[in-house]
C-alpha cells in the first residue's frame, strides 16, 4: 500500500511540474510581441539591433534637432550623452515634447535611423522614465531636478 501512495505522489508531482512548464511556455509565447526591450542610444550604437526588432529607445531630445517635415513627419535626435540617434516619427507629438527633455519612443532601427511608431514624453516638469534616468546616470550627465 505504501508503494502505491509513493508512486501516486510522484505522478502528481511530475504532472504538476509538466503543467507548470507548459503554462510558462504558453504565457511566454503569448507575450512575445508585447515585450519591448529598452535601449539607450549608446547601446544601439555599440550593438545595432536587426531592422525587424521592435524596442524602446529613451534619452533626451537633442537641442536644435527638431525638424518638422511635410505633413506630420517629424525628425529629431535622441542622446544619452554618449551617443546620438536620429529619429523619425509620423504623427502628432505629445504636448510636453520639447528639446532637452526626456522621451521614450517605440519602434525599430533601420539604416541608422530609429523609425518611431509611438513617442511618449514626460508628464510633468520633474518626471523622467526610470530607464532614461539610469542611462543618463551611467553616462554621468544626469542632474537631479530636486537637488
Amino acid at each position: 500500500m505504501t508503494g502505491l501512495k509513493k508512486k501516486r505522489r510522484i505522478q502528481v508531482v511530475a504532472l504538476t511540474a509538466v503543467a507548470l512548464v507548459l503554462s510558462t511556455v504558453l504565457i511566454g509565447y503569448a507575450m512575445r510581441d508585447g515585450i519591448n526591450f529598452f535601449r539607450a542610444p549608446s547601446q544601439i550604437i555599440a550593438e545595432p539591433p536587426s531592422p525587424s526588432e521592435v524596442f524602446r529607445i529613451g534619452g533626451l531630445v537633442s537641442e536644435g534637432s527638431i525638424e518638422r517635415g511635410m505633413g506630420e513627419e517629424i525628425r529629431f535626435s535622441v542622446t544619452d550623452g554618449g551617443a546620438t540617434i536620429p529619429v523619425t516619427f509620423v504623427g502628432v507629438l505629445p504636448d510636453l515634447f520639447e528639446e532637452n527633455q526626456g522621451m521614450v519612443g517605440t519602434g525599430s532601427y533601420v539604416d541608422g535611423v530609429f523609425k518611431a511608431s509611438e513617442i511618449l514624453a514626460k508628464h510633468d516638469e520633474t518626471y523622467m522614465p526610470s530607464e532614461v534616468v539610469d542611462a543618463l546616470k551611467a553616462q554621468g550627465i544626469y542632474v537631479d531636478p530636486d537637488a
